[in-house]
């Protein structure tokens, strides 16, 4: 009984902590931001490129905001969930920051919407991208993608292109099972064929056995979501298997190639089509100079698709600040993110206020060479696409 009294106690005492943590003094005059990143392990790049992104948006913006100054705290949960709740409650609890950041991966931001909802802390979702995450807690906003968002766009583009008898491959798990689903449903109704439905598990993926099935199968092409960092290890196995000269291509989400690893995967990679909301070789002004400042600032280092999602993170953040004159809360911060459009480095993006979702340009792009390197070359565009998952 004493044990079980103790454990109620201390529920209790967390959830008192936790209110208390969402309500910070207004005396204070720093606006803490926790970004909760995986810094180690395999989604290692998704944490350097989202940290790399943030501090170069408070490099151009500046730290003070509002007559706040802007304190960046980064955590390293290596993609694991236990540990993103662990650092979740002691950035809130502890920390007393002003909003959360960053997750890497669908877990881990599932993992903290628990922890926003009962702090009343704003969550910025900046890389992952299963469609369900914003539902989790009513202080959720994403500044990423989903995969509906992506993948639909190539089940649009395949049947048009001679591709009408797919296999799938995806990693097990929330963003792997969308993009299978919706990829899947969008080329049946446009009169393509899944013919088989591959999954790979996320943790030590070994893709040389389900790409040998593959080849056996002989599809028009193989369809492909992995998340960021393992793109590299597809298309290399995929060479080495033959399935290029067996006449299968290679259509995938924009986390295969990406910018991040695309140059080293090497010639093997030229002309896969993909389609994502982001490409460093994205033509605007805008991006030009985002891609030339950011590879300054990071010794070459070519921006990816989740530093985009972390520098417009930022901007969501310092805009709300803005908009509350440094006085608000997190309902009052939640309240100033919902709504907003404005031009980032991808194009034109609004964060849905219902939804609390992204609204954005999706790309098709294919991989060539330009001055020497390897890149996304854009060749068509869907304007303003909704999560499918939401657009019911």
């Amino acid at each position: 009984m004493q044990k079980r009294r103790f454990f109620s106690l201390s529920a209790g005492a967390v959830l008192v902590a936790l209110s208390l943590a969402g309500t910070p003094a207004l005396a204070q005059d720093k606006f803490k931001i926790g970004l909760i990143l995986p810094m180690t392990g395999q989604q290692a790049s998704t944490g350097r490129q989202i940290e790399a992104a943030a501090r170069l948006y408070m490099a151009q913006n500046g730290d003070t905001v509002a007559g706040k100054k802007i304190e960046l705290i980064i955590k390293d949960d290596a993609a694991t969930p236990d540990q993103t709740k662990r650092l979740a409650q002691e950035l809130v609890v502890n920390e007393k920051v002003n909003v959360l950041g960053g997750f890497g991966v669908t877990p881990a931001a599932l993992a903290a919407a628990p922890i926003a909802t009962q702090s009343k802390t704003p969550l910025v979702v900046m890389a992952a991208a299963t469609s369900s995450i914003t539902e989790a807690s009513p202080y959720i906003v994403r500044t990423s993608f989903t995969l509906p968002q992506v993948s639909v766009s190539l089940a649009d583009w395949a049947p048009k292109n001679g591709i009408k008898k797919v296999v799938t491959l995806v990693s097990d798990y929330g963003p792997g099972i969308d993009a299978e689903k919706y990829f899947k449903d969008r080329l049946t109704f446009n009169g393509g064929q899944v013919v088989e439905q591959l999954r790979v598990p996320l943790r030590s993926p070994d893709f040389a056995p389900f790409l040998q099935k593959v080849r056996d199968i002989k599809p028009d092409a193989l369809f492909v979501f992995v998340p960021s960092g393992a793109g590299a290890a597809v298309m290399k196995q995929f060479l080495e298997r033959g399935l290029d000269k067996a006449g299968i291509k290679l259509i995938a989400t924009g986390d295969v190639t990406d910018d991040d690893q695309l140059n080293d995967m090497g010639d093997g990679a030229l002309g896969v089509v993909t389609s994502h909301h982001y490409s460093a070789a994205h033509p605007s002004a805008m991006n030009k100079k985002f891609v030339e400042a950011f590879e300054k600032a990071n010794k070459g280092m070519r921006p990816n698709f989740m530093a985009v999602g972390g520098y417009d993170g930022m901007r969501v953040i310092y805009e709300a600040l803005k908009a509350t004159k440094g006085q608000g809360g997190g309902d009052a911060l939640l309240a100033a993110m919902k709504g907003q459009i404005f031009e980032s480095p991808r194009g034109k993006i609004f964060i849905d206020a219902q939804t609390r979702d992204i609204v954005q340009d999706v790309y098709l792009r294919k991989v060539e060479r330009k001055n020497g390197q390897l890149y996304n070359v854009e060749f068509d565009v869907i304007k303003d696409v909704k999560d499918p998952g939401k657009a019911k």
